[in-house]
């Protein structure tokens, strides 16, 4: 009895530890990942529960039949466990498809379940701009990634305890009298998942119409710079990663930048408006030839004219003719290249934003000047296109594209004349009734649109069997405007032009977004 007190006194705060160090084990978790919604609540991404099997290789009760089951049921697990025998947990496998957790109802006792959670994916045609995490739900790609933190909120530590048999476990939450709960306040985008639906869409169905390599589509509210819609294809199936090709993950909208070609005669003839190096009533001779010799410099065309108006130089597309609107301008086209927003990033909240490129006065050919003019030696990211053009139907006014909802007053400075603004929309708004963008026009509705079609550069050589097709524009009614740009690239027919792709694309997309929008 004495000696039975004396452990019970002397030696058991000892013995009690040691007990607790056979029976507790304690691991850090993170807290159940906050959710992403859009801008009417509608679920992008969320959590359900994954089950994951696991086993304690220190109290293994038949060693050998769990290596037999692991060697042929999974023999990753197998390898790692023969370099794990000393630790307290390893995973078998997480994540369980239907067919395994079947299959583990037959495995040895030793080999646990345990819930944990998962990332769920109810827009999958989100899956470019949402992203996704990995298998220890940390943010990897898209928002999921650029809001990690946010998003994984505070660790929370846990006790593993089990029985004297070591065969069953029970997760007990550890009281952090240090540390914050965890945000549980969902992170809202400006996205509308209805309208990216129907956008994504009708870009899949001109994707296949063209047989086209890639494409994308961009809705932005020119006002708030709200994104509404960021579409792109390819694109991949967050829910079904194995062998997911990397390049299907992309963003085209802000991760790759382009040669966009006659889109940027619009930031030419605004330079030029602004500057009062030409009046809309001036014509300018165009030789009316395909080719022309400006300066020594060879200057091609697609269709011959004789003498045009700045506004029908855009409306046609003349290559020579906004070359000699360029030479009025000289370096101070680069100033104003920069000053819409070209050669830098746009700060949008999404990982991976190109920058785009400008080529610098201090850097020109004798044939800069003139391929700046019509979109060349300039790459810009949709994106940076997009907000460029929300410059024109705000007024001159640069607001800062976003994706995540923000009550943030947004400073504004008018960069461009009322002048210049509504000079440039009228012409513009030519271009769409008697121009290019002619297949944009609907009825009831102000379209103002810019056609590219541009030839890709591969291996330093411009190809001409090689396009990219963009058109981009405001849809106004009233109060009501959108930016849309849409770009298709690489069509298998030979021969195409931005005015039989992306036009189209353009057009379709607008019907149904001022449909969902109720602007009638």
């Amino acid at each position: 009895m004495g000696n039975l007190f004396y452990i019970q006194t002397h030696n058991g705060p000892f013995l009690q530890q040691l007990g607790q160090q056979q029976y507790k084990k304690t691991i850090t978790r993170s807290a159940e990942r906050a959710c992403i919604i859009d801008r009417n609540g509608t679920l992008l991404a969320g959590n359900c529960m994954a089950l994951s099997a696991y086993i304690v290789p220190t109290a293994l009760k038949d060693p050998d039949a769990v290596q037999e089951f692991l060697s042929i049921m999974y023999p990753a697990a197998y390898e790692r466990l023969n370099n794990s025998l000393h630790k307290k947990f390893m995973y078998v496998q997480r994540n369980l498809s239907k067919e395994q957790i079947a299959e583990l109802a037959h495995a040895p006792r030793d080999i646990h379940i345990i819930k944990e959670p998962h990332r769920h994916y109810p827009c999958p045609f989100l899956a470019s701009v949402i992203g996704i995490t990995d298998i220890d739900n940390h943010g990897i790609m898209g928002i999921e990634y650029s809001c990690d933190a946010y998003l994984r909120g505070t660790k929370q530590k846990y006790h593993i305890l089990k029985d004297a048999h070591a065969e069953h476990f029970f997760c007990q939450p550890v009281q952090q009298d240090d540390l914050v709960p965890s945000a549980t306040e969902p992170i809202q985008l400006t996205l509308d998942a209805h309208l990216q639906y129907l956008v994504d869409e009708q870009l899949r169905a001109t994707v296949a119409q063209f047989d086209a390599r890639q494409g994308s589509v961009l809705i932005l509210d020119p006002h708030t710079g709200d994104i509404l819609a960021m579409a792109n294809y390819p694109t991949f199936d967050p829910e079904h990663l194995q062998g997911l090709d990397l390049n299907r993950t992309k963003n085209y909208t802000i991760n790759e930048q382009y040669e966009l070609g006659s889109v940027m005669k619009v930031f030419t003839a605004l330079a030029a408006l602004q500057e009062q190096v030409i009046t809309l009533e001036e014509r300018i001779d165009c030789m009316n030839d395909l080719h022309a010799c400006i300066d020594g410099r060879r200057i091609n065309t697609t269709h011959a004219h004789g003498l045009l108006t700045l506004s029908q130089i855009i409306e046609k597309s003349n290559n020579i003719g906004i070359a000699q609107v360029a030479k009025r301008l000289q370096a101070t086209l680069y100033t104003h290249l920069q000053r819409v927003g070209f050669g830098k990033k746009t700060g949008i909240e999404l990982p991976g934003e190109q920058s785009g490129f400008i080529n610098p006065p201090e850097r020109w050919s004798k044939q800069s000047l003139f391929s700046l003019s019509y979109g060349y030696e300039i790459s810009a990211t949709l994106l940076q296109l997009a907000q460029a053009f929300a410059l024109i139907a705000n007024n001159g006014i640069i607001v800062p594209p976003h994706i995540r909802t923000t009550t943030v007053p947004i400073a504004s400075e008018q960069l461009y004349s009322d002048e210049a603004i509504a000079q440039i929309e009228e012409i513009l708004e030519r271009t769409t009734l008697h121009g290019t963008a002619y297949r944009a026009r609907m009825r009831g509705y102000n379209i103002k649109c810019k056609t590219g079609t541009g030839n890709l550069l591969v291996d330093g050589v411009y190809r001409e069997d090689k396009n990219c097709f963009t058109c981009a524009g405001i849809a106004q009614k009233d109060n009501y405007k959108r930016v849309i740009v849409t770009y298709i690239q690489e069509a298998s027919t030979p021969g195409l032009f931005a005015a039989q792709v992306a036009v189209p694309l353009f057009e379709k997309v607008a019907q149904k977004m001022l449909i969902h929008e109720r602007v009638i």
